[in-house]
């Protein structure tokens, strides 16, 4: 995985690659972020895809937020190859814990995925909000500040 470079900031905290042994702090950041947002996810579930995603260096990166030595927040970014756009990278979740939101790491966090996104040759940085029963207008405003735009697409899933 490319590294994170982010610095540290007013808030004290750093971005950097996660590794293999970040996993328990990010189970720990993953669990609040899903129960907070009301995804159903297991925690097995969770290692194992986590376990996956450290496997596909070369299309997944996880980047971690760490103040006093404490995962505070992660982005996670794959890619994938489509035919309409090339290659397309996917912001799938991003976290900070509620008590650093609006310090900035959130943004940095963002940055550092379109960062890596570039450096991968992807055409388009795509984010997919799923309500899951919340009102997440507020997650449409705040990346609408960031540059995104809601091209309207639905996405349709089907178990398998």
């Amino acid at each position: 995985m490319i590294g994170c470079m982010g610095s540290p900031s007013d808030t004290d905290a750093h971005l950097r690659t996660a590794r293999v042994d970040d996993l328990p702090e990010l189970l720990r950041l993953a669990r609040e972020f899903y129960d907070e947002d009301g995804f159903t996810t297991s925690d097995d579930d969770l290692d194992r895809n986590f376990r996956a995603l450290f496997g596909a260096e070369t299309s997944a990166h996880i980047c971690l937020a760490v103040r006093d030595g404490s995962a505070i927040g992660f982005a996670l970014t794959t890619t994938d190859l489509i035919l309409e756009s090339g290659l397309v990278a996917e912001l799938q979740d991003l976290y900070v814990m509620p008590a650093h939101r609006g310090s900035g790491v959130g943004a940095r966090l963002m940055d550092e995925s379109q960062q890596w996104a570039k450096q991968r040759g992807a055409a388009l940085l795509e984010i997919v909000v799923a309500p899951n029963g919340q009102d997440v207008s507020r997650l449409f405003d705040y990346y609408a500040t960031k540059g995104f735009r809601d091209e309207g697409r639905r996405l349709l899933t089907l178990e398998l």
